[in-house]
């Protein structure tokens, strides 16, 4: 075992972790972050996505000790920030968010998104949104949820 120390949504953790554990292992069943869930296992699907460092990346494809000394922030870390707001409330008034199962690894790239770039256009959001699988929306209510958004944070 190897004991790995990284900041969880703003605060310090220390876990010990086997050289080939994946991060989504020890989000999920170690520290208990259920919001990161287990989908392709193979970075197709985008249920497993956190941000590390601020960007969107597959925590099963991601080993735990990876991540010593860096910032890995899930949709619970978002909590009270204004921009994650807007987007949270666009998506669920535009009907962005359905059965819920994609919505934290939607949100997280999504925001990711808005904090790099200010006025995405509608092609830069799907291309951001393309790694993360939603059966129920057919992405055009989230793309026009994301652009929304924009459009809020940037008046």
């Amino acid at each position: 075992m190897v004991e790995v120390r990284f900041k969880l949504n703003g605060k310090p953790v220390a876990v010990d972790v086997k050289p080939n554990e994946i991060l989504l292992d020890v989000l999920r069943y170690k520290l208990g972050v259920k919001s990161v869930k287990r989908g392709c296992e193979r970075a197709e699907c985008g249920v497993c996505t956190v941000l590390l460092d601020g960007l969107p990346v597959y925590s099963c494809t991601v080993l735990a000790v990876q991540v010593e000394g860096r910032e890995v922030t899930t949709v619970e870390g978002l909590s009270g920030d204004p921009v994650a707001k807007v987007l949270v409330n666009s998506l669920i008034r535009v009907g962005g968010i359905q059965c819920g199962f994609c919505a934290p690894g939607l949100v997280l790239t999504a925001y990711a998104l808005l904090k790099r770039r200010a006025r995405p256009s509608r092609d830069e959001i799907a291309k951001a949104i393309e790694g993360n699988l939603c059966r129920c929306t057919g992405y055009r209510k989230v793309i026009d949820a994301v652009a929304e958004a924009a459009s809020q944070l940037s008046d």
